[in-house]
């Protein structure tokens, strides 16, 4: 058996950076998934994965074993702007064009982004990774309104999303999925970019694939 060694050449990886966001918002009258748009002027996305808590077992004065509870995902998007689509997932609806109103029902959506992964070879582009959320819903969120002085800055909008997992065949119900492009078959990776992103063929629409179907794919031969 080779001995362990550390910090090797082309493999001291790092992931950073946020970008390409599609929002999915669902469709609760065809009851899935809209067609996807992007989302300009993502500037964060912090995932806060909860639960998951022990609760110890004792018996026979000894610890007898231990419990954990079921795990909830929920993240936070952050950015600059959002595209008008994300408006219902937000609590508002349009009563007039042009004329919006707060505090409506808040719709389900689906989200998708990409972080790029760097190493001591490629700093900037070794890789990425995509990233896949399913059941999301937005809570309300602070937003702060401030003057325009001699140091300007542009309003950073925040909302914090809580997610309902969905099932997967063979395994526990998930709400998020992350595909590595430095390990997935990069044809059959270019396949998912393109139902994510859609394309320039006919009816070739952005749309969000199930996990058992984004799983599929990748057993596609």
């Amino acid at each position: 058996m080779a001995a362990l060694t550390w910090d090797g050449t082309g493999t001291r990886f790092y992931e950073m950076g946020t970008k390409k966001g599609v929002l999915y918002p669902y469709n609760t009258e065809q009851n899935k998934y809209g067609n996807g748009v992007a989302w300009n002027g993502l500037t964060a996305v912090t995932e806060s994965p909860s639960g998951a808590e022990a609760t110890d077992l004792w018996a026979d004065d000894i610890k007898y074993g231990s419990m954990r509870s079921a795990e909830d995902y929920g993240f936070t998007i952050e950015a600059y702007t959002y595209p008008e689509e994300f408006g219902p997932c937000d609590g508002s609806a349009e009563a007039k064009p042009g004329v919006f109103i707060g505090q409506q029902p808040r719709t389900m959506f689906g989200f998708s982004w990409v972080t790029t992964q760097g190493n001591d070879v490629n700093p900037n582009n070794a890789g990425y990774k995509l990233h896949l959320v399913w059941g999301a819903t937005a809570s309300p969120s602070e937003k702060a309104y401030t003057t325009i002085n001699d140091s300007p800055d542009a309003i950073t909008f925040s909302w914090e999303c809580e997610t309902n997992p969905v099932t997967v065949t063979g395994h526990n119900p998930t709400a998020v999925m992350t595909i590595d492009s430095l390990k997935a078959d990069p044809t059959k990776l270019a396949a998912l970019e393109k139902k994510l992103y859609g394309s320039s063929e006919p009816d070739a629409q952005p749309t969000l694939p199930s996990p058992d179907e984004v799983i599929a794919m990748f057993n596609e031969e």
